[in-house]
């Protein structure tokens, strides 16, 4: 771009770009990784005791960097999915914007990180999600849950430059184009990335849970095409009737940080 675009007329498609994170339910999946986890210990189990007993080697040196791998593997990775609509719990929120035409290499680096840092303050997110209520139980009133996680997509605009120093010059575009990869698309190309947490949060019938903290997307350094994902949260909860989102709070949990690698 910086090399052939014309810096005030020329048009980048697509123009804009937007990542979103949202809390789901996935529990199938998230204990379906559990599980593999626990029969990949079980197998490296029996392999270290089939050894010593055969051969007297003693296997015990590498359980730990055994266990590290088959963790990250399959509870610490993210996973490509396919969700419906049904699996969100509440309202995404935006947690990167890029215009194509003016963003740099820095911003491209990751999410809520400090220039030229592998960390920040990161970008922030805050949920409402509202437990299934005793009176509308019939009715399918309020969420079953539990949050299993969070899932990530974007969204990509083809429209007129917004930037101060092409918006006047550039051409307009008469019939701007939107796409999305969001769950209320059905299957597309790209579906959406699924960060399990290790333990499910559950909700709790006529309560709300609210679930605050950061996101931090950092480039890996075996690849500029991925990124590993620190979310830092805490959750509490309160009455659902109560309109008051800091008072009222029932329940308080500790602040928890939890690393995905991709």
């Amino acid at each position: 771009r910086d090399t052939f675009l014309k810096p005030t007329s020329g048009l980048m498609m697509p123009s804009h770009a937007t990542m979103m994170i949202a809390p789901i339910v996935d529990e199938e999946e998230r204990k379906h990784q559990q599980n593999e986890y626990a029969a990949g210990m079980e197998d490296w189990k029996e392999f270290a005791e089939t050894t010593s007993n055969l051969y007297g080697v003693d296997m015990s040196v590498l359980e730990s960097n055994f266990d590290r791998e088959q963790k990250e593997y399959y509870v610490l990775s993210s996973r490509w999915a396919e969700l419906p609509t049904s699996c969100l719990l509440a309202e995404c929120v935006v947690v990167k914007e890029l215009d194509m035409h003016v963003c740099t290499v820095e911003d491209a680096r990751g999410v809520g990180l400090s220039v030229g840092e592998d960390e920040g303050n990161g970008a922030p997110f805050d949920f409402d999600v509202v437990g299934r209520s005793y009176a509308d139980e019939d009715d399918g009133g309020g969420l079953a849950g539990p949050i299993s996680g969070f899932a990530g997509w974007f969204t990509v605009d083809f429209k007129s430059r917004t930037d101060d120093a092409g918006k006047d010059v550039a051409p307009q575009i008469p019939n701007p184009a939107y796409l999305s990869t969001g769950p209320e698309m059905g299957y597309t190309h790209w579906g959406q990335q699924v960060f399990h947490l290790p333990s499910a949060i559950p909700l709790l019938a006529d309560q709300t849970t609210r679930i605050q903290g950061t996101l931090e997307m950092m480039r890996t350094k075996d690849s500029a095409r991925l990124y590993n994902v620190r979310l830092r949260f805490s959750s509490s909860r309160r009455r659902s009737s109560s309109q008051d989102r800091d008072g009222d709070v029932l329940m308080k949990g500790k602040p928890g940080e939890h690393t995905l690698f991709n």
